[in-house]
């Protein structure tokens, strides 16, 4: 993914990342949510309705019970004064008035003689005629029956509450109010269903950045997106692209530098291994070839000298010289040598490798007191690792004789468990204050090369009473292998 290049608004799709419209999961997410929120809306406006219907039979029952037990009471009682006028005019005259009155809405009017005749049956109701309330809703709200017999001379009258008009009325009531009640209950869904839609519609497209962030696409913002819940959301989500977006570069610039870094030292790591492999060839080379051709050479001029004796007294004296000479390039050899590689070290070890240096250092003129301490120093160190401690103590030693003006160099090296260490204390002037400067490479190569080897080397100006500087270095006794071609021989 390219940093460069400017964040893309979701519905833009940067080289071959997915677009709003390719995640199903986007689509079936939003429909589920939408679904679960009408889904609980149906619900409570089910039960709403329910209750408000069950409350209305319970009104239906109350009124029609208190309905028709007040009417069939007064019809009841109207009868039987009307029965006590009639009552010395005989049946005749109760009959006509019956016949005159009709049907008494909710009650049945029955008049039957001593022997069983039935002399009158009210008319049947033309209120609502034809019609009829469910069973189960006429059982439910019916009152107890209600039924009175007068007696009259010569029969009774019977008056029989009728609550089926009644009850009719309160079921075209509960269905009136059931229609606008259901009527209303789809009106409201459907708004409900539109706006709950219309309101979950930004989170397809939030998803949709969403699976973009989890295919890699970091680069993804969202849109603008209408409402504040959607836009805070949207703006959170953006910022969080922007964040992982920033991290993600990040962690890749340190990895790409890490990765240079560790290049760098690996190549600078080829580069002393090599460097080491010539001095070495050098090294051996002079002691090899060059001794011997300067230890001949000094050998044929010892002999010219001794032949010649008196008889040639110019002769015998380049002869001298000539052995002079030669003795004085086998010194300076012999002095470059440990400069190049200490060829002690093959042989003899570190230990006694440190010890022929600081022997040799002891032998300039003026060189301060140098204490060696090598004691717990194991034998058959790792080459490489040997040759890195040596290069410490070389380069530390050097710069304390030419700088510090030190008058003692304490020069410690031990091994245990936690690796080799060593350490080169002077008493001199101290760390100049631009020892860091561009330029001074001796220490700075020591400490790359020592952590391609998993090392470190510190570097430190002593405080009073003792001024001066101490180096110290550690070093792992197991350290990352060498080339088999660049191992230094032994």
């Amino acid at each position: 993914m390219d940093s460069s290049s400017p964040a893309s608004p979701l519905p833009i799709a940067p080289h071959g990342t997915a677009t709003t419209a390719d995640p199903p999961p986007v689509a079936i997410a939003g429909r589920s949510l939408r679904f679960r929120i009408h889904l609980l809306l149906v619900g409570l406006m089910g039960l709403f309705i329910v209750a408000l219907l069950a409350q209305q039979i319970e009104a239906t029952r109350t009124s029609v019970r208190e309905e028709i037990i007040a009417g069939n009471r007064v019809a009841g009682q109207l009868l039987e004064r009307v029965g006590w006028v009639y009552r010395l005019s005989g049946p005749g005259a109760l009959l006509e008035f019956l016949n005159q009155l009709g049907r008494v809405r909710a009650n049945e009017i029955t008049l039957r003689s001593d022997a069983g005749q039935e002399l009158y049956r009210s008319p049947p109701p033309v209120y609502k005629q034809g019609r009829a309330a469910p069973d189960w809703f006429a059982h439910w709200v019916a009152p107890p029956p209600q039924r009175q017999v007068i007696r009259l001379p010569g029969g009774q009258l019977v008056v029989e509450a009728d609550p089926s008009r009644a009850i009719l009325d309160g079921w075209d009531d509960l269905m009136r109010m059931a229609t606008l009640g259901g009527a209303a209950l789809v009106l409201i869904n459907v708004l409900v269903f539109w706006y709950v839609g219309r309101t979950l519609r930004p989170f397809k497209t939030i998803l949709a950045g969403l699976v973009r962030l989890e295919r890699g696409d970091y680069a993804a913002r969202l849109p603008a997106l209408p409402g504040r819940e959607a836009a805070s959301i949207g703006n959170a989500v953006n910022r969080m692209a922007a964040a992982v977006d920033g991290q993600l570069q990040a962690r890749l610039a340190a990895y790409e530098a890490q990765r240079t870094l560790a290049e760098s030292r690996e190549i600078a790591r080829q580069i002393e291994h090599h460097t080491e492999h010539e001095r070495r060839e050098m090294a051996r080379e002079l002691h090899d070839e060059l001794g011997q051709s300067v230890t001949a050479i000094r050998s044929v001029a010892n002999s010219l000298v001794h032949r010649l004796g008196e008889r040639d007294a110019a002769g015998r004296e380049m002869a001298a010289l000539i052995s002079s000479e030669a003795a004085r390039l086998y010194e300076v050899m012999h002095g470059l040598i440990p400069r190049l590689t200490p060829l002690a070290l093959d042989s003899l070890g570190l230990a006694d490798a440190l010890a022929d240096l600081v022997g040799g250092a002891r032998q300039r003129p003026g060189s301060p007191q140098i204490d060696l301490n090598t004691q717990a120093l194991p034998a058959g160190l790792d080459a490489e690792l040997a040759l890195a401690a040596y290069r410490v103590v070389q380069e530390a030693l050097n710069n304390a004789l030419r700088h510090s003006g030190a008058a003692r160099i304490d020069i410690a090296a031990s091994a245990d468990d936690t690796g080799l260490q060593i350490t080169v204390e002077d008493d001199g002037a101290g760390l100049p204050p631009d020892w860091q400067r561009p330029g001074h490479y001796g220490l700075r190569g020591l400490r790359e090369r020592l952590r391609g080897l998993g090392g470190e080397l510190q570097i430190e100006g002593l405080a009073a009473p003792r001024s001066g500087v101490r180096v110290s270095a550690s070093l792992p006794l197991v350290g990352p292998p060498a080339t088999p071609a660049e191992r230094p021989r032994t």
